[in-house]
């Protein structure tokens, strides 16, 4: 079944513990930690990670758009979260880095920019329990999709196929209506989807919508059939 992921990069940040709540039946949150420095915007930290982990059962998946990650991550796992996702472009040691916060307890993750392919890493896939394309650039919520991500997305499922892994492949950026079918078939099983929920007149129902319209997509992409 696809996992949805709500970004909260798009709730009200004033009621989050309420807006964590408006999406109880999600799969996980997704907490967007932006630096100013990786990216050219500043979200939230440690503190309000651990706050957000104390007010909801909803597990957290902290996506870290950070320059040293290999220093601040393991504090993510510390504060609650279930799940960190590092930028590979930002790390200085990636499989170092995905087995501390494995040891800490938490699902280790490694995101790619647009730019950033994905074959120079293929031998890095089994240490990662999750791998999250980009399907906007980093830094802003409410982008449009980009369609040029589509190859990468397949490629990047025939490598996880190819070594038999049991690894998530989550897209992050313009996940709506509107795209989400199309990046399931890519093989995407994974969605992170923000103003598409928080910007609906019911959130839990857009995400019940949303995992349906990926279940659907899914069903019938050639790379599930062959599972």
């Amino acid at each position: 079944m696809a996992q949805i992921n709500p970004s909260i990069l798009s709730a009200d940040f004033a009621r989050l513990a309420d807006e964590a709540e408006a999406v109880r039946g999600a799969d996980w949150l997704h907490v967007d930690v932006m630096d100013n420095h990786f990216v050219p915007n500043l979200t939230l930290g440690v503190p309000i990670v651990e706050s957000l982990a104390k007010a909801t059962d909803t597990p957290l998946d902290c996506h870290l758009m950070i320059e040293q990650p290999d220093r601040w991550a393991p504090q993510y796992v510390e504060a609650g979260a279930g799940s960190v996702t590092f930028h590979v472009e930002a790390a200085s040691a990636p499989v170092r880095l995905a087995r501390e916060i494995r040891a800490k307890g938490a699902r280790a993750s490694m995101a790619l920019r647009p730019a950033t392919p994905i074959e120079p890493y293929e031998d890095l896939l089994p240490e990662l329990d999750m791998i999250l394309i980009m399907t906007v650039e980093p830094g802003f919520g409410g982008q449009a999709f980009l369609d040029i991500m589509l190859p990468k997305i397949r490629r990047t499922r025939e490598l996880i196929s190819k070594h038999g892994l049991d690894l998530w492949l989550q897209v992050d950026g313009g996940v709506a209506p509107s795209t989400i079918e199309r990046c399931a078939e890519a093989g995407a099983d994974v969605f992170v989807a923000g103003s598409a929920v928080y910007n609906a007149a019911d959130p839990a129902e857009a995400v019940r919508a949303l995992r349906a319209q990926a279940d659907a997509a899914t069903a019938g992409a050639h790379w599930a059939c062959r599972h």
